[in-house]
């Protein structure tokens, strides 16, 4: 059963007057019977029949009734509702991230690629209607995932993402990266195309111009809400490899050419942000979640089953009783 309103819930105060009533039945209750004057009434004292007792239970069966009437005009009904939502006007997106050496950086804990996947796997789940694709770049990039409302696929895309020299070259091609996802969404029919391009470092690999491709963004109309990531200062860098092939690290400075990533996001009539903590880093992610909404037809269908015909019911069948019971048995009891 589904959840119990009241179409007249208005007529629920009238419950106020139930201890009125009750107030003015025991007021009232030695003149609702017939009297008898004695000059003394001791012998009848202890002689009450079993009927005489029990009449003043009329009067609770007739509050009873009373009640259940009171409760049947409020007209009480159930109510379940389905809902049928269909997506008007979707959103598509492509991130885009970086992927180069130095996003093993551990100011953001555990470090700048791990702390990404965490946030971007958040905020691809409360996309539930959009489409999404990843892009990945180094001093190359490549189509990770295609754009796509999978995000089953998109989810374990992320989870397995990380940095491998032996599949891209070292650097960081911001202008290869922006120009793959363009071309991912470039065609598509979607109310809204957005890349969210993400670095940490500045643009010194790639055949691309970075700017050159953020004018080709504005040229399809796509945003391009881009991120810098990284702490001020400086950070634990991986700079070699030791024999053992594992990395060793080092304290460098942190270098994001802000102001490029600022020009192409400007262009495209987005934002920039800069994320120097795992928190600002869900903070971006939770404003560009917001600005960038879709637009969704939601019909709800109600179902209502009235009621209030079962306590009408018993309303009736309660004053029914007390009125039979009043004129027959309780008749000639004083």
């Amino acid at each position: 059963m589904g959840k119990v309103t009241f179409l007249n819930p208005e007529f629920l105060w009238l419950f106020l007057v139930l201890p009125i009533a009750i107030a003015w039945l025991f007021y009232k209750r030695n003149q609702l019977s017939a009297t008898l004057k004695m000059s003394s009434l001791e012998p009848f004292k202890q002689n009450r029949s079993f009927l005489a007792k029990a009449k003043p239970f009329l009067l609770v069966i007739r509050l009873l009734a009373l009640a259940f009437i009171i409760i049947a005009l409020a007209r009480p009904r159930s109510v379940d509702v389905t809902s049928k939502s269909k997506t008007t006007k979707g959103v598509d997106i492509v991130m885009a991230i970086d992927v180069s050496s130095s996003m093993l950086a551990n100011d953001l804990k555990p470090n700048r690629l791990e702390a990404l996947k965490k946030v971007a796997s958040t905020f691809v789940q409360d996309r539930v209607n959009d489409r999404i694709g990843l892009i990945v770049y180094a001093g190359e990039s490549y189509t990770r995932t295609p754009v796509t409302s999978d995000k089953a696929i998109l989810l374990q895309s992320l989870k397995t993402i990380e940095y491998d020299d032996s599949i891209l070259a070292d650097g960081t091609g911001i202008g290869v990266g922006l120009a793959t996802a363009i071309n991912r969404i470039k065609d598509s029919k979607a109310k809204s195309r957005i890349v969210i391009l993400l670095t940490d470092g500045v643009n010194n690999s790639g055949t691309i111009d970075p700017r050159t491709a953020a004018d080709i963004a504005k040229e399809y109309g796509i945003k391009v809400y881009t991120i810098g990531i990284g702490t001020n200062g400086k950070a634990l860098f991986p700079v070699a490899k030791d024999a053992n092939g594992k990395l060793v690290f080092k304290m460098m400075p942190v270098e994001i050419d802000q102001k490029l990533m600022q020009e192409i996001a400007k262009t495209t009539d987005a934002k920039y942000f800069r994320a120097t903590s795992n928190r600002k880093l869900k903070a971006i992610y939770d404003e560009i979640n917001k600005l960038e909404t879709t637009e969704i037809d939601e019909q709800k269908f109600y179902n209502y089953d009235e009621k209030y015909r079962m306590f009408a019911l018993i309303a009736f069948v309660l004053l029914g009783i007390e009125l039979v019971a009043r004129n027959t048995i309780f008749r000639g009891i004083v």
